[in-house]
């Protein structure tokens, strides 16, 4: 793996009403942590700003390596709402969704993302040798590569966001030596 970048700094993009609604999904990244997930939060406003959906992480409780709480939002909003009205939504996360959620967000039509702790804090904080695997590829990469475009605002609140990580991810255990097959006995 190669040196991750240098830690962002804050968005200043991101608005005091942003502020407090990324605060909110900070809080629903510490109960999935209390539920025995991984902690991650996000939730989704509609175009007047009111909140309209909640989902955490469930990947442990739900046996599901893909139940990521932007991915189980998404599939909440598909469910609820239309890609048009979805364009005008905004989905708030705990920390930047992965390269996954970010396609399930553009897949979903939702015209604004906006995340607290980025890919790299989040590195920072697990480790390169813990059980949290890392794709090192921002949100908006993703989204760039796409024919439409999302609008993208983080990271923010990088210390609070960092908070229900610090402990959670566990470094990797040893793995154990590889034993050798004995050499085969020629007779003869």
């Amino acid at each position: 793996m190669t040196s991750p970048p240098e830690p962002s700094q804050p968005d200043p993009s991101v608005t005091g009403v942003d502020l407090d609604l990324l605060h909110r999904t900070i809080a629903i990244a510490a109960e999935a942590a209390a539920h025995g997930n991984h902690p991650f939060g996000a939730l989704l406003t509609d175009a007047d700003g009111a909140v309209v959906l909640t989902a955490e992480n469930s990947v442990t409780t739900d046996s599901d390596v893909t139940a990521h709480a932007e991915t189980n939002l998404v599939r909440l909003a598909s469910a609820a709402f239309s890609a048009a009205e979805l364009s005008a939504y905004t989905l708030y996360t705990s920390c930047e969704p992965c390269a996954m959620c970010s396609g399930a967000i553009f897949w979903s039509g939702i015209g604004r993302v906006v995340f607290a702790l980025d890919e790299i804090g989040l590195l920072a904080v697990v480790g390169p040798d813990s059980d949290a695997p890392t794709l090192l590829l921002p949100c908006r990469e993703v989204f760039a590569r796409g024919n439409r475009a999302v609008d993208v605002a983080g990271p923010a609140l990088l210390d609070e966001a960092r908070q229900p990580h610090l402990g959670f991810w566990a470094p990797h255990p040893a793995s154990p030596p590889v034993p050798h097959p004995a050499p085969p006995v020629v007779e003869g």
